[in-house]
């Protein structure tokens, strides 16, 4: 077995076994900046981008079509509506950051993609080819000013091409996705590298998406030549880990037949970092090394059915959930409205089970990550792909489902009775923070996942594969709220361990990431928005 099984180990048991450093304290003075800085270097703002409104949710989670291109337009768009700032938020909540955020230089800028305390850690990078509206070369994506900063110019699209080593060789457009893990790490420290593999997840499953519902095309690969890529972007692997390549169907794009560009090319521009004082941790090094040490060697297909989520109990009791609620809203819409609860759940008006039925749909259609992950494109039959999630549903105030934990059956579209009776005095109890009051949420939703089945099924390269979906599936139900007008609040401070023991995973091998609170909020809130995009 690898160090990720270890990892794994240790990220189950943290509640109760704290993970080292235990005397770490965050230095937030020094902290470094929520993107990459390169300075000197020149811009092109991009353009701006309308959504038609019947691009709407229902249709991203439809499935794929026939896919259509990219274009600059359509490039802007995405990007904006994912990691791009979109407004300055201020509301009355219970989160620990309350005091800083009326401050300019601390305020909370909303983004459509979720990210593990705010913190926003993945580096976009376009490499752009000759079939490209603008020069080739590798640009990086600036969120703050929504434009492309040029690191390179040149046609290294063969380079990426190489790396992904035939995978969607029919292109010369590409996003590569890093994690720059000093953006994360100084708050989470040897916990950052499962945070910021669920925010790679949650930054593809919206791009996935946005252009699902605009007919496009996001298909990621997670295996490919890492170190190669790293040496092509400028970037050292124990200061930034490149965990996903997009190919990119462009319009007008012929198959490219330009080959490696040579082991000598790479970005020269330098991220100049804010803190004074950057720390490194022995875990985050050690899953870094871990899982790009066989980067490029590819699953065949079929390899990950071992690990498949294990079906729903027939011997359970059932409980039948009506149908889904329809979510017409276009997806721009949602993730602009998309946002934390962090305290704001209010049980005097309980959820409907059309909305509840609704969340759990989502929940399944965000795990089908695509591209070469092995887990399929949609939900359907087999051949679709592996479903590697099984979801659970904590229901403390739901129409016509009585209190209890339940498993979810994503094919019967019902759920089955795991443990009877109010569930909110354990969810608190096993809750680590003070943001949320969990009995008052209408619903926790927990997707599980058997960890150690994967890693034994691809190699510890897998630890990125399993973060990367349950982070698409908290970025699913966090939109699928926001259209259905639910509170949503996801969280990773709780007792694995305990949650383990109260569904009864033991035997199955299912590991609890995250926990997932749906709700009705609390009306007329104190609040404050305002718009930049």
């Amino acid at each position: 077995m690898g160090y990720a099984h270890d990892y794994a180990a240790a990220i189950m048991q943290r509640g109760r076994v704290p993970m080292p450093p235990v005397d770490f304290v965050p230095n937030w003075s020094d902290g470094p900046r929520k993107a990459k800085y390169y300075p000197g270097v020149d811009s092109l703002p991009l353009p701006a981008a309308d959504y038609p409104t019947e691009a709407s949710l229902d249709r991203a989670f439809g499935g794929p079509g026939d896919p259509g291109a990219f274009d600059l337009t359509s490039l802007s768009g995405m990007l904006l509506d994912s990691y791009g700032l979109t407004g300055r938020r201020l509301g009355v909540q219970a989160n620990t950051d309350l005091s800083a955020l009326p401050f300019y230089p601390l305020a909370n800028w909303s983004r459509g993609s979720a990210s593990g305390g705010g913190l926003y850690p993945v580096s976009v990078y376009w490499v752009c080819g000759p079939s490209g509206p603008v020069t080739p070369g590798v640009h990086y994506y600036s969120t703050r000013h929504h434009a492309m900063q040029r690191l390179l110019t040149g046609d290294v699209s063969g380079e990426v091409r190489a790396s992904l080593a035939g995978y969607g060789a029919e292109t010369d457009q590409y996003l590569v996705l890093g994690i720059k893990y000093w953006q994360n790490s100084f708050k989470y420290n040897s916990f950052s590298f499962h945070a910021v593999s669920m925010d790679l997840g949650a930054a593809v499953q919206t791009w996935r998406m946005w252009a699902g519902a605009r007919g496009l095309s996001v298909e990621p690969a997670m295996w490919f030549d890492e170190a190669r890529l790293q040496k092509l972007l400028g970037v050292r692997g124990e200061e930034e880990g490149v965990f996903a390549v997009v190919p990119l169907k462009w319009a007008g794009t012929q198959a490219s037949s330009a080959a490696s560009t040579g082991a000598n090319v790479s970005v020269r521009r330098r991220d100049v970092e804010r803190s004074r004082e950057v720390f490194t941790f022995d875990a985050l090094l050690k899953m870094q090394a871990a899982t790009s040490a066989h980067a490029a060697e590819r699953p065949a297909p079929g390899v990950l059915a071992p690990a498949a989520a294990p079906p729903a109990d027939p011997e359970l009791p059932v409980t039948a959930l009506p149908a889904a609620r329809p979510m017409p809203a276009d997806v721009r819409t949602v993730l602009r409205r998309r946002r934390s609860s962090f305290g704001r759940f209010d049980a005097s008006r309980p959820v409907t089970g059309e909305q509840l039925a609704a969340c759990l749909a989502a929940s399944v259609a965000g795990s089908h990550l695509g591209g070469d992950t092995g887990t399929g494109t949609a939900p359907g039959p087999e051949e679709d792909g592996v479903r590697l999630t099984k979801l659970y549903a904590f229901v403390n105030h739901v129409e016509g489902v009585e209190p209890g934990a339940y498993e979810y059956d994503p094919d019967a579209r019902e759920l089955r009775l795991v443990k009877a009776g109010r569930p909110g005095e354990f969810l608190q109890r096993n809750y680590f923070l003070s943001n949320y009051n969990l009995e008052q949420a209408g619903a926790v939703l927990v997707p599980t996942i058997r960890t150690s089945a994967v890693l034994d099924a691809v190699g510890d390269r897998g630890y990125r594969l399993v973060n990367a979906t349950i982070g698409a599936v908290a970025q699913s139900v966090y939109t699928a709220c926001s259209a259905l007008e639910l509170g949503c609040g996801v969280a990773l401070g709780f007792d694995n361990v305990s949650y383990i023991e109260e569904l009864r995973l033991d035997a199955t091998g299912e590991a609890p990431l995250l926990i997932m609170m749906v709700g009705n909020e609390r009306p007329a809130p104190a609040d404050f928005r305002y718009e930049i995009a």
